[in-house]
């Protein structure tokens, strides 16, 4: 799972040095592509191929659903961390999201978003002024029964 939050650099090549504990659950090689937020996602290959799976099913007359895939697909690449534990962002990625040397890498369970400082700094109070506001509604317990 991943977890936690990292400062990291991106260096002039591209490419940004992922944490030892991020990199395990990459063993099998990765995909990244851009997130639905201010970011960018990356995911081991199995999850990438399951959901991809799932978009592939869905009704190709549904125009959303046509949206959707081309985004998902469009904006993918295929990565595998190298012998320094090192992935490519690619450079369109990065200039979408305006990743320069400075990002934050944030553990999301199934899988990891890379976001710039300031974005990730304004996610972050967002989230914890909501926390404040209303996650009390969301049940957390094992059976989810309260």
């Amino acid at each position: 799972m991943f977890l936690g939050e990292y400062h990291h650099s991106i260096d002039a090549k591209g490419r940004l040095t992922v944490p030892a504990r991020f990199r395990q659950l990459l063993e099998d090689g990765g995909y990244i592509t851009m997130g639905f937020d201010s970011n960018v996602v990356v995911m081991p290959k199995e999850y990438f191929e399951a959901r991809s799976k799932v978009l592939q099913e869905q009704n190709i007359t549904d125009l959303r659903m046509r949206q959707l895939s081309r985004l998902w697909f469009s904006q993918a690449e295929r990565i595998a961390p190298d012998s320094s534990g090192r992935i490519m962002v690619p450079q369109f990625l990065r200039n979408k999201r305006g990743l320069d040397a400075d990002v934050v890498l944030v553990g999301s369970g199934d899988y990891f978003e890379i976001w710039p400082p300031a974005e990730w700094n304004e996610e972050a109070a967002r989230i914890m002024k909501d926390a404040a506001e209303g996650y009390s509604q969301i049940d957390m317990s094992a059976s989810g029964n309260g």
